[in-house]
């Protein structure tokens, strides 16, 4: 078995968040990804590195997770020599993915119109705040700036009053994700043209895409929506429930799962016609999350999933990460894989979920030591001999 990315190449520039989980994805589809840091290494090598609970040899979570199946070189980009040897490199790769802000790359010398005269073929990718053009595109931008700009924070909470981010930092994330298609789309293209070409990805327009229907239903209606916590602005009961031990999701889409819920929880109240039917069930909502929460408070979580899932109606526990990352079909998908370090040491963190049937090999190096691969990778890439890589070093062209 292979991985589907074999063959390709990645110069890998990112740091912190967005950037490092598309590098990260393309390198675990097989891609030979190598981050050019710079001398002192890139952010994140330092975040919680120094943390006892969540740092393993020196290594943070962040950079643990992030930089799995990564080699790692370090070269000074802001010196003319360190330039033309990442253009060296640039001449042997597909894509130079980063994530710096706005007229980084340009003032750099590594945007996609001075990388395209060193190789046509190359695929640049920039996953930032706001893109690279528009009135505001030039603003700084993190995670929440990016979930607030966006519109999704504020449907997110439980009252108008209470606007939240998302727990997971979808602003980042998404960034990387939409990152990943978009070189994908050009590496797929470039098979019929020969030529290379820049994704431009803006984190906010990640997240207005991900509004999805529910930007529809704005322009539709002209309603701005809000925060309705865990329940549903259509079906009737869905949201979360309070069980002996923990939470419960239920989730009653259509009249039939309604039917089966009455017979599962046995509420004399619910013995309505008028509940019959999502008008009725929408009109008299409080009632039936009032009398569920009562019904539900008797028993644990395992016993109403055990019931509910008899009947098929849709359910599930709110998993802790302790619960969701010991889950059997979390587990069986081989979403929990081991996390090495340089040095042997290892802990667990997420698999990949993309799943292909015949190149579909699932292996997971360690994350680098900074420089590590310096030697390896200019040797053979570049030709370099040992004295030309002391000199380079010496003169901190270079790290390793």
């Amino acid at each position: 078995m292979s991985k589907p990315l074999e063959g390709v190449r990645v110069l890998d520039l990112t740091h912190m968040l967005s950037g490092p989980y598309g590098a990260m994805i393309l390198a675990d589809l097989g891609a030979e990804t190598i981050k050019v840091e710079p001398l002192h290494g890139e952010g994140t090598r330092k975040l919680l590195a120094t943390d006892p609970k969540n740092s393993l040899e020196g290594m943070g979570a962040y950079y643990l997770t992030l930089n799995r199946n990564k080699k790692s070189t370090s070269i000074d980009l802001k010196n003319a020599d360190g330039l033309a040897v990442f253009y060296e490199l640039v001449k042997q790769a597909d894509i130079v993915i980063s994530n710096f802000g706005a007229g980084v790359p340009e003032r750099l010398g590594i945007d996609y119109e001075s990388l395209s005269k060193v190789n046509p073929r190359i695929i640049t990718c920039v996953v930032s705040g706001f893109g690279s053009d528009g009135p505001n595109h030039k603003r700084p931008a993190f995670d929440q700036v990016a979930q607030a700009t966006g519109g999704g924070m504020s449907i997110t909470g439980s009252g108008k009053e209470d606007q939240v981010r998302a727990g997971i930092p979808i602003g980042d994330l998404g960034g990387g994700m939409f990152g990943v298609m978009g070189v994908l789309s050009a590496l797929y293209e470039r098979e019929r043209s020969g030529r290379g070409q820049h994704v431009d990805i803006s984190m906010l327009d990640c997240q207005i895409s991900l509004l999805n229907y529910m930007a529809t239903m704005y322009f539709l209606s002209g309603d701005d929506p809000y925060p309705i916590g865990n329940s549903h602005f259509v079906h009737v009961p869905y949201d979360t429930f309070k069980c002996a031990d923990g939470f419960l999701v239920i989730a009653v889409i259509t009249d039939n799962f309604w039917t089966n819920l009455k017979e599962v929880v046995s509420v004399p109240e619910f013995d309505d016609a008028e509940l019959d039917g999502q008008p009725g069930r929408w009109a008299n909502r409080d009632m039936i999350t009032e009398k569920l929460n009562e019904a539900l408070a008797s028993q644990t979580v395992s016993y109403w999933v055990e019931k509910l899932e008899a009947k098929r109606i849709p359910c599930a526990p709110v998993n802790r990460f302790s619960q969701a990352l010991s889950d059997e079909q979390v587990l069986h998908r081989n979403m929990v894989v081991d996390l090495k370090h340089p040095s042997g040491a290892s802990t667990k963190g997420p698999g990949n979920p993309i799943k292909l049937s015949r190149t579909g090999e699932e292996t997971f190096t360690a994350a680098p030591l900074l420089g590590e691969h310096t030697d390896e990778v200019f040797k053979e890439l570049l030709g370099y001999d040992d004295e030309k890589l002391a000199q380079l070093k010496q003169s901190g062209v270079i790290g390793g």
